[in-house]
């Protein structure tokens, strides 16, 4: 396997997310898979940013501590990264601003020769680090090209200048005949599959990490033929969500922790009144403001039961790009046919992170809702036999549409009888039983690694990458169940039932791990990570290797 770890580093305000994007693009079009860990603190300039980019020739979803190429922009970042150098590491500095030993390229002093900005001299640096990996300039050249739009000549100039002055080949990295594929963001991943999910409104206050997900569906409104809305708070996003939904719109909004509280009551609204909506909840680190631009995996137990009194909702979590381009589009399917709220759960990690992307657009397929056929008179909340009523929207001339947060009966119209009370909640709560029927026939569960292995890695959501990595490396089975709510414990337990089980996520507590034990299973070990940073490979790699040693002992 030929891989290579790149790290760019910098202040806020030094283009570091544009310096590894660009990188990305060149091991990208030299036929590698891509893999792209963000770190960034919340500030609008100062405080320290990189990026690391892991190029591999297999498929990666995952980081590792440990880096091939340091690129400082400032002093800052050699004084926090040395420790991730290997023996044989190159060090690329800017010899401007930067004391250490390596390779120096007077970064800003090119950039000045050029009456250019600063933030330019990520660009030397691209050049620079072509040079030393002895790559085609015209390769870096086209990476310029396709990603800046401003003073390009300029920008090819100066990356040029980088690299005449760089070691030539110093570290020759050869080019891999794979078809070179798509990179994307799991908040680009998770926009598109909405879109194919038919959404036509999508709805968010700007919260980290969920913020670009509004951006770029903004951004390609007329090309995917939705509409985006930015109203003034949180609840009026699901507020107007919810309505969209009621005149017959496919909606989807989006937000974080903070954000999702206050959505809450509305949530319960969604429940009571069997409004599909889409719920993309995208976790950061709490509580309260917590860590906004970092990762956690905090937030599972709050999505599954946020809200009062008691209501069906699905709960799935995609742990890679591909999965959240697939599921996003799922969502919106089980939102309509089954009339519930539909929670995303994703994270920081997932959201931002760039992955080499192969999903295939075509896989998805819009599915109907139960329309009513217009026979007699219409009941909103008829009570059928799979908890699902007909449905049809305002407008519709033979239909009297009525939707009620009160609890109501079949018409919608509100009512206290305890009877009927009784016969609301059981009709809601058949939809969870049909739920879990449809899913016995769709992919609920994902399995990895070596399947007679007695030990088995436990993982969800963003974790997966990292865990997969390790699992397949030091032949452990690996599980990844999809829906967390409702889980699918009848495939589960084919996978666990017998085995050592070790669950690996990012929260302090152990959320999913706890509710495998709810649900019966044994949890022999837990392998937690709660310092507002993910996974990396090499590390999570040391820690399930001690487990094991103990557990063998």
């Amino acid at each position: 396997m030929l891989e290579i770890s790149t790290l760019v580093g910098g202040a806020a305000g030094d283009g570091i997310k544009q310096a590894g994007n660009a990188i990305a693009r060149v091991f990208n079009r030299l036929g590698y898979n891509i893999f792209v860990y963000e770190d960034y603190p919340s500030l609008i300039r100062g405080g320290h940013n990189f990026a690391i980019i892991r190029a591999c020739s297999e498929k990666i979803l995952s980081h590792k501590e440990k880096i091939d190429i340091l690129i400082a922009l400032n002093q800052d970042t050699i004084e926090k990264h040395a420790w991730r150098l290997k023996e044989n590491s190159i060090v690329i500095f800017d010899s401007n601003s930067v004391s250490t030993e390596g390779i120096g390229i007077p970064m800003k002093e090119i950039a000045k020769e050029k009456n250019l900005p600063l933030i330019v001299r990520n660009t030397v640096a691209l050049g620079a680090l072509g040079g030393i990996l002895g790559i085609d300039f015209e390769i870096i050249e086209d990476v310029i090209r396709s990603t800046i739009k401003k003073k390009l000549e300029e920008n090819i100039e100066v990356a040029e200048k980088g690299y005449e002055i760089a070691e030539k080949g110093k570290l020759k990295i050869e080019k891999i005949e794979n078809e070179v594929k798509p990179l994307v963001t799991g908040n680009e991943a998770v926009g598109l599959g909405l879109v194919k999910g038919g959404m036509k409104l999508y709805i968010a206050y700007p919260m980290t990490p969920a913020s670009s997900i509004l951006h770029y569906l903004a951004a390609h409104e007329e090309e995917f033929k939705i509409a985006t809305v930015h109203p003034e708070t949180e609840i009026a996003v699901i507020g107007i969500a919810e309505g969209a939904a009621y005149a017959g719109i496919r909606s989807a909004c989006g937000t974080s922790g903070g954000g999702f509280a206050l959505m809450v009551e509305h949530l319960s609204l969604a429940g009571q009144a069997e409004i599909p909506v889409v719920i993309v909840l995208s976790q950061r680190p709490g509580p309260a403001t917590g860590v906004p631009t970092y990762t956690e995996q905090g937030d599972l137990f709050f999505a599954m039961f946020a809200g009062h009194g008691e209501f069906p909702r699905a709960v799935i979590a995609p742990g890679d790009a591909n999965e959240a381009f697939y599921f996003a589009a799922e969502a919106m399917n089980l939102a309509w046919k089954f009339q519930m709220p539909v929670i995303l759960l994703i994270d920081k990690h997932l959201s931002e992170s760039t992955f080499t992307s192969n999903f295939d657009e075509t896989s998805v397929k819009l599915e109907l809702p139960k329309w009513w056929n217009g026979n007699g008179e219409y009941k909103k909340y008829l009570f059928e036999e799979d908890g699902v009523s007909p449905m049809a929207f305002p407008g519709n001339p033979n239909a009297i549409v009525k939707s009620n947060s009160y609890e109501h009966d079949e018409y919608g119209i509100t009512v206290e009888d305890q009877d009927l009370v009784a016969k609301g909640h059981e009709k809601r709560l058949r939809k969870m039983k049909s739920l879990e029927e449809y899913l016995k026939n769709k992919e609920t569960v994902k399995v990895y690694g070596n399947e007679d292995s007695d030990i088995v890695l436990v993982t969800w959501g963003s974790s997966k990458g990292a865990v997969v990595e390790v699992g397949e490396k030091l032949g452990l089975k690996v599980v990844q169940p999809l829906y967390m709510r409702p889980l699918p414990v009848w495939e589960l337990k084919k996978h666990l039932e017998g085995k050592k089980v070790i669950t690996v996520e990012v929260n302090s507590t152990g959320q999913f791990g706890k509710w495998l034990e709810y649900h019966g299973f044994k949890v022999h070990e837990k392998v937690l990570k709660y310092n507002a940073r993910p996974f990396a490979a090499d590390e999570l790699e040391e820690r399930i290797r001690k487990v094991i040693e103990n557990f063998r002992r």
